[in-house]
């Protein structure tokens, strides 16, 4: 009999997957379910989600891992609903209730002035159950075990936050719209403005609109792409997307793949360098006359 023939593995292109998460998953639950339909333990995610939040999760497959940090580093975009008149071990719908307040002495202007002070460039202290690290350890990892876990207020932007609905009917919910700075927590803004007005309030619900510029125009469902499998983006179509673009010369190309620096454009921030065939080979930026490469995304 004749020997049986090896399995050959499949090659899995590079890009992005751009899912709408569902509630209840976690992003780590998201990049496990998405390793299996593409058939590749390269899968990562770029900026997480808490599991009762849904929306945009951009997800980098093969080399387009690579990008995933700086993604992150970019602008989001959310719709929130915040309920003010009771705060929570979380700041959010899945805490304990610490405190609960009667909200009829909160006017529409009241409202409106605590908007705006969390508007702007502001200082923000992260929620305790938060992501951030505390001696290497997640504040979140730490609370869980019983510890009493203090976080620093460190600077963020959120561009905008517009009041879009206020129901009085169950206490007073109000539906936002918010777009900040990488770094800025939602529910922390629920938390303050609630801390403000005096009368507590927490993040009721959240779904994320935008990361960068993919938004829920592109997004696929995990049961679509279980049907289907494939990219939202291939690689170079990810990098042009997001990034400002540069086109160099082959001898460019090679230099810059080997190592060497490059005369500097002026781009500001980091940016795609494509080679004359339209192909994303690194992220790179100026630094003085010159430019290096951040990111190597090709071999050849």
């Amino acid at each position: 009999m004749p020997p049986t023939a090896a399995k050959q593995r499949v090659i899995v292109p590079p890009g992005l997957v751009v899912v709408d998460k569902p509630d209840g998953m976690t992003s780590h639950d998201v990049v496990a379910r998405v390793r299996r339909i593409m058939g590749t333990r390269k899968v990562g995610h770029a900026g997480t989600l808490d599991p009762m939040a849904t929306g945009v999760l951009v997800l980098g497959i093969e080399r387009a891992t690579k990008l995933l940090g700086h993604l992150a580093l970019d602008t989001k975009a959310y719709l929130a609903t915040i309920r003010l008149g009771s705060s929570t071990t979380t700041d959010d719908a899945q805490g304990e209730t610490l405190s609960t307040s009667d909200v009829s002495g909160v006017t529409d202007d009241a409202v409106a002035a605590g908007i705006a002070k969390l508007t702007g460039h502001i200082q923000q202290v992260p929620s305790a159950v938060s992501a951030v690290k505390v001696d290497g350890k997640r504040a979140y990892a730490r609370v869980r075990a019983g510890e009493q876990v203090e976080l620093a207020a460190r600077p963020v932007e959120v561009s905008r936050f517009d009041l879009l609905a206020a129901r009085r009917e169950d206490g007073l919910e109000l539906d936002v719209m918010v777009e900040c700075s990488s770094g800025t927590y939602v529910r922390a803004l629920a938390r303050d403005l609630g801390a403000d007005l005096g009368v507590g309030g927490h993040l009721a619900a959240l779904r994320r609109t935008r990361v960068g510029p993919f938004d829920l125009r592109v997004v696929t469902t995990l049961e679509k792409l279980a049907d289907q499998p494939a990219l939202s983006l291939p690689l170079s179509e990810a990098v042009a997307a997001a990034f400002p673009r540069r086109d160099v010369t082959y001898p460019h190309a090679q230099a810059l793949l080997q190592g060497q620096r490059l005369p500097a454009t002026g781009i500001e921030g980091t940016y795609g360098v494509f080679d004359p065939d339209g192909r994303a080979i690194a992220l790179a930026v100026d630094e003085g006359p010159a430019t290096r490469s951040v990111v190597i995304l090709t071999t050849t």
